[in-house]
């Protein structure tokens, strides 16, 4: 039953999580926080620090986290499978068929779900801020954070800032009793060490076996194997590094690629599916479902070495008294993250018109106020939709 709740949960948040990496944060907290209380809301801001640092999908590795605080290895299988699978399954049927269908014709609902995004992600936020910075020094920190994404948007700038902030923590802020450690599964440190030391040995060993064996298949599992290892910042970020491996290569027609993109970031669940895609029209696979799922696993495979390599060292890090007022200092830049990207890229692209306003605020007041589920938002907002646009 605990590994049905895993697999059942994850999958109802990848067929209902649309909005990108944030949103998907945002439905994270609402569904594993709020409703099921598997994690407290400082924990689950410690855990989303934590996959900020790491390279990788950052919304799915926290998936995998929770999975194997909850199951260990199987459950963060699962979570990953769970949330994974109907984003891949579209993508890839997608891929079957990318020359036949219009998207045009479903723009409506495709634009209704990115105005329920920014309700979802809105919400996320007002909640968010209110246990992580209760006091001026944590709401200035996000303010100062926020400013500055907005003005420079750049991976890179947003590790810098975390851990500007958290060298503030430890010189200015204090843990206080509103916000309670509490301690995710400790794991197994050999079997961290193994993941981790797999982790580093397929980096720098896959290269290496794709120049003695120069197999198709070796080339698809390194390339997007070292595109889900040394990017940071998300999906977004990985498609450019995924484009510069798969289109001058000929492995995939730029146009091909192009669609893809658009239609990954109208569907629910992770954006590195969109590797699923790309193996699929793959011109080195002959087989679909083969390039599919190698360039689909190859894809998440660093996330989830990385994030059970180091969840049982990160627990024992945690207790350290100079670590928990980083933490605080770093709680609080996430925040200011969450905002600019709840600028760009959610309300940049859902908010056009007034209607898009009153729909996405319609959306929020129901989700925050009458605490409708968020499924349920989803689906009326995209009812909605077809009325008012």
């Amino acid at each position: 039953m605990k590994y049905l709740e895993i697999f059942f949960t994850a999958l109802k948040l990848g067929c209902t999580s649309f909005g990108g990496p944030i949103a998907h944060l945002s439905y994270f907290h609402n569904e594993y926080v709020t409703k099921k209380r598997w994690i407290n809301a400082q924990a689950y801001a410690d855990l989303v620090s934590l996959c900020q640092f790491l390279p990788g999908p950052a919304s799915s590795q926290v998936g995998m986290a929770l999975g194997y605080t909850r199951g260990g290895v199987i459950g963060a299988t699962l979570s990953w499978i769970g949330f994974t699978l109907p984003s891949a399954i579209i993508l890839i049927l997608f891929g079957l068929g990318v020359t036949k269908i219009d998207l045009s014709v479903h723009k409506n609902w495709i634009h209704g779900l990115k105005v329920v995004a920014v309700a979802v992600v809105a919400q996320a936020i007002l909640g968010m801020g209110k246990k992580l910075c209760p006091d001026k020094e944590r709401i200035t920190i996000t303010a100062i954070t926020s400013v500055i994404l907005l003005f420079f948007t750049s991976a890179f700038l947003q590790i810098l800032i975390l851990i500007f902030f958290g060298i503030v923590g430890i010189f200015f802020l204090n843990p206080s009793n509103d916000l309670p450690h509490e301690p995710l599964h400790k794991g197994n440190k050999k079997l961290g060490i193994l993941f981790l030391c797999l982790f580093f040995g397929l980096l720098i060993g896959l290269p290496i076996l794709r120049e003695i064996y120069p197999y198709q298949e070796i080339k698809l599992v390194d390339s997007f194997y070292r595109a889900g290892a040394l990017v940071f910042g998300g999906g977004h970020v990985v498609l450019p590094l995924l484009q510069a491996e798969v289109v001058p290569s000929g492995w995939v027609d730029h146009d091909l690629f192009l669609a893809g993109y658009g239609i990954s970031n109208a569907i629910p669940g992770p954006l590195f599916a969109f590797s699923g895609y790309l193996g699929a029209v793959s011109k080195l696979e002959p087989n679909l479902y083969t390039g599919a799922t190698i360039c689909l696993v190859a894809a998440f495979l660093p996330s989830f070495l990385l994030i059970i390599g180091i969840l049982p060292f990160w627990e024992n890090l945690k207790k350290n008294p100079n670590i928990r007022k980083a933490m605080l200092g770093i709680n609080a830049a996430v925040v200011g993250i969450l905002i600019a990207a709840f600028y760009q890229p959610v309300w940049t692209n859902a908010i056009f018109t007034a209607k898009d306003f009153a729909l996405a605020t319609f959306g929020f007041f129901l989700l925050e106020y009458w605490k409708i589920p968020s499924w349920t938002v989803v689906i009326a907002t995209v009812l909605v939709s077809f009325f008012i646009y």
